[in-house]
């Protein structure tokens, strides 16, 4: 009679292939994951305020224009952004279409602060922000303004109960009023 062949494999050889899977997936260097891009007073990587609709969508930075808040009147447009960045930027109402503010709400970062981090984070990253609690009832947010001094104009929108940042504007959120 032949040897019996064990179907399963020896618990220490899963554990072994497993480690070395995720050690391949973490090693520094992989083109997979793309770094968060940097977000400054002048934009959020290559989307700066102040560029032409037709040169972004030129560069597949954002996608078609699309009609923008309906309260801010006729004519206004805001177009989305494409990957990596997620969110929106909102363009002027006069020829060419310029970016007026960027609303940022993934895949990018102000000093290492992103959409998901806490508020202590911001606090150290930019210690003279100012944390604006007018809003915390009406939208359950507080709206933080980075000033000039301390690398700004940037604004972050952190969620009242979470205690995190869900979203970055430059030079402001945006709000639909």
């Amino acid at each position: 009679m032949p040897a019996r062949i064990p179907l399963r494999p020896p618990l220490a050889a899963v554990l072994a292939a497993a480690l070395l899977l995720a050690l391949g997936a973490a090693a520094p260097g992989r083109a997979d994951a793309p770094a968060a891009v940097e977000v400054t007073a002048a934009g959020a990587g290559a989307v700066k305020v102040g560029a032409t609709w037709r040169s972004l969508r030129a560069k597949r930075l954002v996608g078609p224009m699309r009609p923008g808040c309906p309260l801010a009147g006729p004519g206004t447009r805001s177009a989305r952004l494409r990957a990596p960045l997620q969110g929106s930027v909102d363009l002027t109402r006069r020829s060419p279409r310029r970016v007026r503010t960027i609303a940022i709400t993934g895949g990018a970062t102000a000093r290492g602060v992103g959409v998901g981090s806490t508020s202590a984070q911001l606090r150290a990253a930019f210690p003279r922000a100012r944390f604006d609690h007018a809003t915390d009832e009406t939208f359950e947010a507080t709206l933080v303004r980075v000033p000039r001094s301390d690398g700004g104009p940037l604004q972050f929108m952190v969620g009242v109960r979470a205690d995190r940042v869900i979203m970055i504007g430059v030079p402001r959120i945006p709000f639909c009023e």
